[in-house]
């Protein structure tokens, strides 16, 4: 199978070298941004991460790694804040 080249995102953020950070520091980061998906919302994006965090391990409580999935699942949107569109 063919490879596929890098996409230009890949490229620029690929080698983290632009800004380190937990990924508790990136879930604060989410709250500075209005997410074009939900714009009315009055709470913060990182409480929507709890929120999918919790659901997922009330419904799949032998599944760790899946909570951590729920709680990371939209950190890629703090790209917003660095000048990629939403």
């Amino acid at each position: 199978r063919p490879q596929r080249p890098p996409c230009p995102q890949s490229a620029q953020y690929g080698t983290c070298s632009l800004r380190k950070m937990s990924a508790m520091e990136a879930l604060e980061l989410l709250d500075q941004l209005v997410d074009e998906s939900d714009p009315d919302v009055d709470f913060p994006n990182s409480y929507h991460a709890y929120q999918t965090a919790e659901g997922i391990r009330r419904a799949h409580p032998n599944k760790d790694w899946f909570h951590l999935v729920g709680l990371l699942h939209d950190l890629g949107k703090v790209l917003v804040l660095f000048g990629e569109p939403q």
